[in-house]
């Protein structure tokens, strides 16, 4: 908050310091702060709601008719009030009357006003009224004014709550129901686990928010910060990682947030505006919940979400409140809820008793996604209202693998669960079983399995699932991670760690596949785009930006010395975009030389084919590449017009339809006949169905989730390739409308393995 707008709000909270001191009653006091907001801010109208019996009321006015108070009422999300109440969002109108949503209340006389200005007014999290303003002239508030407007209304949520005018939280804070129910959310990491209710952190209920000693409200912060501090380097100090300490990148991110001097001095400019400790922390929290809602890259919402993780620790410490979950100790197997976790918040918990992790926000590129994965904790995110669904101590029974939570589950179904907790143990020790068996069909036509990795430690599910390799190597997630941009040296040294691990097993690199919706803050400023799945990304960035590629290629190279360097690029839509991009590597490839540089025995360029224009170029691009692999989860959305990212659409295409396999045909067919070998990467090749589908068209190169290999291999052993072919050829020539069914149908009766 700037310096004017700290001393705007300071002004107004002197004088509602003596407000709330009097012993007037509610009313009066109200009465008395629409005035004094009014005149600090030379508004004309200044209008107070509350949330009561479960809609606004319009409680004290200056400016507005006075006959209109109590009598004027909004529900949640009628009008200008009530969209800012159900939204917790700010609205700052030059024109009223021009928002979808306004409302007009002729009791109240406002139609002489045309500018508005509104803020929630927010106690434990949710919106208990709305502080508004209004002026005749049409104008836009100051960035300052609803600084202090936000500020004020921190400090009547105070007010209000100790005068018992709001609808208290009691059904919002505890389960409303004890029965047993299923809740569906995301699936972030795989698993199953059973296990207590337990969150991660008590709520800390901010009771004082104006400050009578500024100073000591800052010192209070200064040692607060210097403890958290000493407690994250404890942390990192502390913290075991896996296979190549990749996750270290994310502790280091969360370190950046904890030394920021920028966070620190929003806190301290809130606390000039007189508030307490707490409150500041809190005021400033309020404003990154706003900033993150309003952000729609995913990677900038995680990184928001780190610094509420912070946040929350801060207020902690300041408030004496230390007790989380992970410090009290957890006493029995546990299923931990939280609204989202940071990584280190992850890593203070006893891993013996950790069973699952349920959040209410969460993605799956968030760190804690990234630690939990390493850590073998299964995760569930998206999973709304589990403060007001599940109570500390009930029993949760976690299937990521269905991507549900049962909640205080019955005697039946424990039984079902254990079943299939047993079941999936007995499937995994069978695929395990196939470690060391070639995936071979039945009639002897040897099929190549490999995975999908992007972190160093991915690379022990080769020997954990005998795959033949690495299909596609995703080198984005080094750059997703990092706070900044990861160097040429880093690069170079993570993917000679990770050739160093395969083996004599190949790795193909895809290189970076950043923009659209993987924008980096650090490096992409772009404008925002109405589909960045089809916008300024990956291979098209890369070559605009080619320093970024030139770095990049250098790294590969260096790290491939004395080897074969598979390199892949992504996203190409004409054949030309290949030419370059291989040039580009090739004029790396002599500027090392040049310089005496170790040199890969061999460069294998290959192409990913994702948007379908590039399937009309293949008698350019064929003689050009040494392999080629579709990128069927971006391909199917180009192809239905069907963004994969929305809910709405997921079940709107399926990858057994005839126009994706018919499609896949095409491509299949003159890759064999130039001799090109054509894999398929994405979650298609890893769901045995599909897997069978896409063998009976021609295609025998698969790179999967780790996940998946002993379930694909299992069904290659029981599969009679040549008369799956025969039988495809005659499906596609006469499709059946249930093509699933037919197939499905056909495995049954041959006998196929699809569990």
């Amino acid at each position: 908050m700037p310096v004017s707008a700290a001393r705007s709000a300071r002004d107004i909270l002197v004088n509602l310091h003596d407000v709330m001191a009097a012993r007037s009653n509610a009313q009066a006091k109200l009465n008395s702060v629409v005035e004094i907001i009014g005149e600090a801010l030379d508004s004309e109208v200044c209008s107070i709601y509350l949330l009561r019996e479960g809609v606004l009321e319009l409680y004290a006015t200056r400016g507005l008719a006075p006959e209109a108070v109590h009598v004027t009422k909004l529900a949640m999300g009628e009008g200008l009030v009530g969209t800012i109440a159900a939204n917790n969002e700010v609205l700052n109108l030059d024109e009223a009357a021009s928002h979808p949503d306004f409302a007009y209340k002729p009791e109240t006389g406002e139609d002489r006003y045309h500018s508005f200005a509104g803020v929630p007014i927010i106690r434990r999290e949710r919106s208990v009224g709305v502080l508004a303003v209004q002026h005749a002239d049409p104008r836009r508030y100051e960035d300052v004014e609803i600084e202090a407007l936000q500020t004020v209304a921190m400090v009547l949520s105070e007010l209000i709550a100790n005068a018992g005018l709001i609808d208290q939280g009691g059904p919002k804070d505890r389960p409303q129901s004890t029965a047993a129910m299923r809740i569906a959310g995301q699936k972030l990491v795989d698993g199953m686990a059973a296990g207590c209710a337990v969150f991660h952190q008590p709520r800390i209920h901010i009771e004082h928010t104006v400050a009578e000693d500024t100073e000591a409200e800052r010192h209070r912060v200064y040692a607060a910060f210097d403890k958290m501090r000493e407690q994250i380097d404890r942390i990192a100090r502390e913290a075991e990682f896996g296979v190549g300490d990749e996750h270290q990148e994310v502790i280091q991110t969360y370190k950046m947030f904890a030394y920021d001097e920028g966070w620190s001095r929003r806190i301290n400019e809130a606390i000039d505006s007189g508030l307490t400790a707490e409150a500041a922390i809190e005021r400033v929290q309020q404003r990154t919940r706003q900033r993150m809602r309003e952000i729609d890259d995913p990677l900038l919402a995680d990184r928001m979400h780190d610094l509420e993780d912070l946040s929350n620790r801060l207020l902690r410490i300041v408030s004496g409140q230390m007790g989380t979950a992970a410090q009290l100790g957890l006493r029995q197997d546990t299923i931990l809820i939280a609204r989202n976790l940071g990584p280190a918040e992850l890593l203070e918990y006893d891993r013996r008793r950790l069973k699952g992790v349920v959040l209410e926000e969460g993605s799956l590129t968030a760190h804690v996604t990234i630690v939990a994965r390493a850590m073998g904790v299964p995760v569930l995110g998206r999973v709304r209202d589990v403060r007001r669904l599940i109570a500390e101590g009930d029993m949760l029974l976690l299937d990521v693998v269905e991507g549900t939570l049962i909640v205080r589950p019955s005697s039946a179904m424990e039984e079902a669960f254990d079943a299939k907790l047993m079941a999936r143990q007995k499937r995994k020790a069978a695929y395990a079983a196939l470690r060391e068996v070639p995936p071979e069909t039945k009639d002897g036509h040897r099929v190549t399995v490999m995975v999908n990795a992007g972190l160093r430690d991915d690379v022990a599910a080769l020997d954990l699932t005998g795959a033949d390799g690495i299909g596609l190597f995703r080198t984005e997630f080094q750059f997703l991670v990092s706070a900044t941009l990861p160097q040429r040296e880093r690069q170079q040294r993570l993917y000679k760690e990770v050739l160093d691990a395969a083996g004599q097993r190949p790795v193909i690199f895809r290189t970076v596949d950043i923009g659209g919706d993987k924008a980096l803050p650090y490096l992409i400023h772009a404008e925002d785009e109405e589909n960045p799945a089809m916008g300024w990304r990956a291979l098209r960035l890369a070559l605009e930006r080619d320093g970024l590629m030139k770095a990049q290629a250098r790294a590969l190279i260096e790290a491939a010395a004395g080897r074969t360097l598979n390199v892949m690029f992504p996203m190409v839509s004409e054949s030309w975009e290949f030419d370059e991009a291989r040039a580009l590597f090739e004029a790396q490839r002599a500027f090392l030389a040049t310089r005496g540089k170790r040199l890969p025995l061999d460069i294998r360029y290959g192409a990913m084919l994702e948007v379908p224009a590039l399937a009309y170029q293949l008698d350019l691009l064929l003689p050009q590449v040494d392999f080629l692999s579709v990128g069927t989860n971006d391909l199917t959305q180009f192809l239905f017009a069907a963004d994969r990212a929305n809910p709405k659409l997921a079940e709107r295409y399926d990858w057994l339809s005839s126009a994706i396999l018919r499609f896949l045909r095409q491509v299949a067919v003159p890759a064999r006949a130039a001799g090109v070998p054509l894999a398929v990467c994405g979650e298609m090749g890893g769901r045995p169905l599909e897997a069978m589908a896409l063998i009976g068209i021609g295609i025998d190169r698969l790179s999967i989730t780790p996940a998946a290999v002993g379930p694909v291999k299992a069904m290659l052993r029981s599969l009679d390739r040549a008369a799956l072919m025969a039988f495809m050829d005659g499906l596609l020539a006469a499709p059946p409308r249930d093509m699933r069914g037919a197939l499905t149908q056909w495995a049954a009766q041959q006998g196929v393995e699809l569990a």
